[in-house]
This record gives C-alpha cells, structure tokens and sequence, in this order.
C-alpha cells in the first residue's frame, strides 16, 4: 500500500457515522447489508447515510451491489488487512520477536480471545 492509498482511507474513516458504518459492516463479513439496514442499524437518516456511503465506495472501503431496488454494501476487507499490515510492516524494526508482547486485537478471533497476549516466542522458534 502507497502513502496516499492510505492517507485516503484514514480520511475517509475521519468521520464518526463513518467509522460506525464501516466497524458495522466487518462484523458482517462478508454478507454486507443493505443500506436501509444500516440506516436502522445505526439511527441514521438514510439521506445523511447516502452521503457517507458514496464518500467510503469512492475510496473503495466499501463495496457495493445493486440486488434488485437495493444495495448491499460490504466492508473491503482486503484493503482494511492491506492498511494493518502497512501500518504494522515496520514494528519493532523488522524484529517480531519484539512484538511478541503486544495484545492480540486484529483478526477474525473469538470475543474470548481478544486481549490476551500472544505466547513468547522461544529460542528453539
């Protein structure tokens, strides 16, 4: 990922509606919503929500796919791992042994495992 793909994703997420549409539409996966569910979802008015909507496609963090007389909007979480890992490639200098200590927050885990460290790494790893 460049300097400016990411300088755009972050402002596009400046925005507070945005942010919640965005964190709404990871935790449904792949399956997305429709816009006037996240519109319930979210308790905003789907003429505001149109206007974040168009904002986070047009920096391609979200999808969308017409289904009849609605469309379903997905998170792209392609570019959100893209944007991890370029926020992330150079932790520690290069060294992930140091980073070994840092909470685990990203990833796919179970609400059970979020916030428990990672095991020390060992020699013999």
């Amino acid at each position: 990922m460049q300097k400016t793909a990411a300088t755009a994703v972050f402002e596009s997420l400046s925005s507070p509606v945005r942010l919640d549409v965005f964190r709404l539409l990871v935790r449904q996966g792949p399956g997305g919503m429709v816009a006037g569910e996240i519109s319930a979802a979210l308790d905003v008015p789907p003429t505001n929500l149109s206007f974040h909507l168009k904002g986070m496609t047009h920096a391609s963090l979200l999808t969308v796919e017409q289904e009849g007389r609605y469309q379903r909007y997905r998170a792209n979480l392609a570019l959100m791992v893209d944007l991890i890992g370029y926020l992330t490639e150079e932790c520690c200098a290069g060294n992930p042994g140091l980073c070994a200590e840092l909470p685990v927050k990203a990833g796919c885990a179970p609400a059970s495992v979020v916030g428990k460290k990672r095991p020390k790494a060992t020699a013999a790893a």
